[in-house]
């Protein structure tokens, strides 16, 4: 009969694979704009100065007695 000895056993260093897997994320970014429209008015204030013309023309006298009247 044939009898087997067992020893303990030899225990090796574990070997360590790794199996890598991917993954892609959206990561939204919001720029907000806004837009704001300016609608300008301008008042031109526009000031009239109407003048009138006028003329008159004077008349003098002069009463000159040259010598005096007889009676």
């Amino acid at each position: 009969m044939h009898h087997c000895n067992f020893l303990p056993p030899i225990v090796h260093p574990t070997k360590c694979c790794e199996h890598h897997t991917f993954s892609n994320k959206v990561v939204p970014h919001i720029h907000p704009q806004h837009t704001t429209n300016v609608n300008h008015q301008h008042f031109e204030h526009v000031h009239y100065y109407p003048h009138s013309y006028s003329s008159y023309d004077p008349v003098t006298e002069d009463h000159k007695f040259c010598g005096k009247p007889c009676c």
